[in-house]
């Protein structure tokens, strides 16, 4: 099943000054196990997820088209002002898949939506549900993941293609939805994803991770990586990159580990965390 939205994106970021709090050391007991290659794997059916397709230009064609054929549940994005269908917006000229006619919702405010786009979806054999939410206190990417979970109350993961694009205040919009997104001490909602054309990155509640970067000696992801804390300063831990941490207070205005490495033969790396911290690698066709 294919779910889709249409994002409009708002100056819609919370406060996340720092509340000058000295961060405590260590004393998370919580594990957490990631292992996102699974999400690239040609035809894999270990991990379970929604796709939103933002309404951005997509320069990673192929990656799409694994993460369509994956996803349990599936979003897509819009046909612009003036383009031609979907798929003429990955700039990937190896892309060649259209999955357009395959959407099973555009959700959003629906400014921008030409009428003959809609008229189209409504035609189908199988018509996409077309959402209008006039909401001006929540973004388009806020109202498809609320769609999604309605329909799906069990735990459900969520990949957002296409995220990290284009505006400043539109990359931060949506790095403040990771955690909008993932309340609470774990990820009883459900994980969130966010991958750009060039990254891949997501939020590491407090705890241990441990993040599997090969699978079965398969590599889809490249060497960098970081783990920024947003909204508060945090104490971490690493095992497995170049330049491991112990104890190390990161905070903005401070220090931070960006532009890590992954060591070659580092088959998981482990970060223990004690605030939320947001992880991000590199995809190895990127570098």
């Amino acid at each position: 099943m294919h779910c889709g939205c249409y994002l409009y994106y708002q100056a819609f970021i919370s406060d996340t000054v720092s509340n000058g709090r000295k961060p405590q050391a260590m004393t998370t007991s919580s594990t957490f196990d990631w292992n996102p290659a699974t999400l690239f794997l040609d035809g894999s059916f270990l991990s379970q997820f929604a796709l939103v397709i933002l309404n951005q230009p997509l320069r990673n064609g192929e990656t799409l088209d694994t993460l369509w054929d994956n996803g349990s549940l599936d979003t897509g994005g819009r046909r612009r002002r003036g383009e031609s269908p979907f798929r003429s917006r990955c700039q990937d000229q190896k892309y060649r898949r259209s999955h357009s006619d395959d959407l099973d919702a555009i959700v959003g405010d629906l400014d921008s939506l030409l009428p003959s786009v809609r008229a189209h979806y409504a035609s189908l054999a199988d018509p996409t549900h077309v959402i209008h939410d006039a909401d001006q206190e929540s973004t388009d990417f806020g109202k498809a993941v609320s769609w999604i979970r309605a329909r799906h109350p069990r735990c459900t993961d969520i990949v957002a293609l296409g995220g990290l694009g284009g505006r400043v205040d539109q990359g931060l919009s949506q790095l403040h939805h990771l955690y909008l997104f993932q309340p609470g001490p774990g990820y009883e909602l459900g994980r969130v994803f966010l991958l750009s054309g060039q990254s891949l990155t997501f939020l590491l509640k407090p705890g241990t991770h441990r993040i599997r970067v090969r699978d079965g000696g398969v590599g889809f992801f490249g060497k960098h990586v970081g783990i920024v804390p947003i909204g508060e300063p945090s104490v971490i831990t690493t095992k497995g990159l170049e330049w491991d941490v112990e104890n190390w207070e990161t905070q903005f205005g401070g220090r931070m580990s960006t532009s890590n490495h992954i060591l070659p033969d580092t088959q998981v790396v482990e970060v223990e965390t004690t605030r939320g911290v947001l992880f991000t690698v590199a995809l190895r066709e990127a570098e």
